[in-house]
């Protein structure tokens, strides 16, 4: 698809707030997605049909629901075009008190796709960086003490190899500094859910993390979350 086809389907307000809203990482029900950007079930089904088409999302279906998701490589399109637009201007002022709560939290952690975000992955990349777990010396790579670190933590380098980058950099929107994606990124926000590091708050891309993360973050990487 052109460039000028890529950007005409995400200049559409709808079609945008879809795919912002698919970077929780999570598969959403084109009702769910309706509900979310305040459109008719109708009119949400046209728009998810164009972004399929145009290869931004990626649908699967079960039973009489259709799920859909961001397509591979869509996540990062999306959050950098984020970053890019309110490098270009101010982001609005929040219009409730809701919303302002939820970019709050929002900025502390959230999910980027399937990564750690906002001030808490942005700390995580900076630690890594600093402990040599990761290193940037001839492009973003995991060190030999770094494949130690995460096979300590169930997480096998090696097996992540496949369609996807092992490791890459992703512009965070919020702290306009890189967070960790790719591969690794991805595995080590997993196993962050899995050990209760971190939980959602409510049903969007917010995280809390919780006092065992505190402690974790803090023993593993020397990031203290509270300063």
């Amino acid at each position: 698809m052109s460039l000028a086809a890529t950007a005409a389907l995400l200049a559409d307000r709808t079609r945008a707030a879809f795919c912002l809203a698919l970077l929780d990482g999570r598969a959403w029900t084109a009702g769910e997605l309706a509900r979310h950007a305040g459109v008719a079930p109708s009119t949400a089904s046209e728009h998810l049909s164009r972004l399929v088409a145009g290869g931004l999302l990626a649908e699967e279906r079960q039973g009489r629901h259709r799920y859909v998701r961001l397509a591979d490589n869509a996540a990062a399109l999306v959050e950098d075009l984020s970053a890019y637009a309110l490098d270009a201007g101010a982001a609005p002022a929040p219009h409730s008190l809701r919303e302002s709560v939820r970019r709050s939290a929002e900025a502390r952690a959230r999910t980027c796709y399937d990564h750690l975000a906002g001030r808490l992955g942005v700390a995580v990349a900076d630690a890594a960086l600093e402990r040599r777990l990761v290193t940037d010396d001839a492009g973003l790579a995991v060190t030999e003490a770094g494949r130690a670190w995460l096979a300590g933590l169930g997480i096998d380098v090696a097996a992540l190899r496949g369609g996807r980058p092992v490791l890459r950099r992703c512009l965070d929107w919020t702290e306009r500094r890189h967070h960790l994606a790719g591969a690794v990124g991805a595995a080590l926000c997993a196993r962050a859910f899995e050990l209760g590091w971190v939980e959602r708050i409510g049903s969007g891309r917010a995280l809390k993390v919780t006092a065992d993360g505190e402690r974790a973050f803090r023993d593993q990487l020397a990031v203290d979350l509270r300063a």
